[in-house]
């Protein structure tokens, strides 16, 4: 049981306001059509969906920086779009909604990656993605680096997004967690398979049981098994926290004095798990530069993915929805 009084989520919560923090990896747009489907397509055994709507969103390292603003933060977007109609659009957005764009960067040699879904009856009927998984050049990567130096001053923590689309290779990763360290920043990593093991020495690591598996050549079924897996990752990496997402069976923390806690998940109405790796990852990495111990930052992290998994597509928290939930669960279980 993790103790979180009224008073204390309050200024938690409270603590969340103006925190900067740089997200760091794959920018990506998720664009919606939204429709029905009253037929099946003449020439060939589909649905034929009939659009009433669309969106475009941001997706990938994006919508964590949206987290970390819906919450009250302020986040400095780090990474590559392509000189292409979606990158005006990513740009555009940007300003819309007031995000800084100076550590954009923009690519003619890729494209901006954009995931299209179209939704008929609030259920998913394809997903088409268009990217490129190419590294990006030295000339760029060294960019990168350079624009996290510049602004390193100013920041509280960095978060490292790598969806495995080309922008973090081993050489940035390492040259991020060093620089990291030398200005005692917190940063916090949502990894990919591909440079999994590379994340040596970060303030938190955040896998999900899938990325685990994977890696680690097993499968997590019970909580021995879990267990196993944090204290293995937690050897490997030399990290001082890994925090293992575990889909409808909540989330694991464990910690390098020994810790470990197991939260089970407070989703209720779960609609579409879409972006809950980038709400969990920018609502604990806020709550730690905000003053919680790793505890209560996985406490809102947890609440916050309950949350946003309630609604179809992508959507950040806020912070009175943050507030409700956790006070639903202290209220619920009479602690935390």
């Amino acid at each position: 049981m993790i103790s979180l009084s009224k008073d204390r989520l309050r200024s938690l919560v409270e603590a969340l306001q103006g925190r900067r923090v740089a997200v760091l990896g794959d920018l990506m747009l998720d664009r919606y059509y939204w429709g029905s489907v009253k037929r099946v397509s003449p020439e060939a055994p589909v649905p034929v969906v009939e659009v009433e709507s669309e969106q475009v969103r941001f997706g990938g390292a994006a919508n964590v920086a949206n987290n970390i603003k819906a919450l009250g933060g302020s986040a400095v977007l780090i990474g590559l779009i392509g000189e292409d109609h979606p990158g005006a659009t990513f740009l555009e957005m940007m300003a819309e909604q007031g995000l800084d764009n100076s550590c954009v960067l923009r690519d003619p040699s890729r494209p901006t990656t954009i995931k299209t879904r179209v939704i008929a009856q609030g259920q998913h009927v394809v997903r088409i993605d268009n990217e490129s998984k190419a590294a990006c050049s030295e000339e760029r990567a060294a960019r990168i680096v350079d624009a996290v130096r510049g602004t390193i001053d100013s920041l509280d923590a960095i978060i490292i997004e790598d969806y495995n689309k080309g922008v973090v290779s081993k050489e940035l990763i390492h040259d991020l967690v060093t620089l990291a360290t030398e200005h005692r920043k917190v940063i916090a990593v949502d990894p990919k398979f591909d440079n999994f093991l590379e994340y040596k020495n970060v303030t938190v690591f955040k896998p999900n049981r899938r990325e685990a598996e994977e890696v680690l050549g097993g499968r997590l079924r019970s909580v021995e098994d879990v267990e196993r897996a944090g204290k293995e990752l937690l050897k490997l990496l030399e990290a001082e926290n890994v925090l293992l997402t575990r889909g409808e069976d909540g989330m694991s923390l464990f910690e390098a004095n020994g810790g470990v806690c197991h939260l089970p998940s407070v989703a209720t109405n779960v609609q579409d798990v879409s972006g809950a790796g980038d709400t969990v990852i920018s609502t604990l990495t806020m709550a730690l530069v905000s003053g919680a111990n790793i505890r209560e930052a996985c406490v809102l992290a947890n609440c916050a993915s309950g949350v946003v998994v309630g609604a179809v597509g992508i959507v950040p928290i806020r912070p009175d929805e943050l507030r409700d939930a956790v006070a639903h669960l202290h209220t619920k279980h009479g602690g935390l």
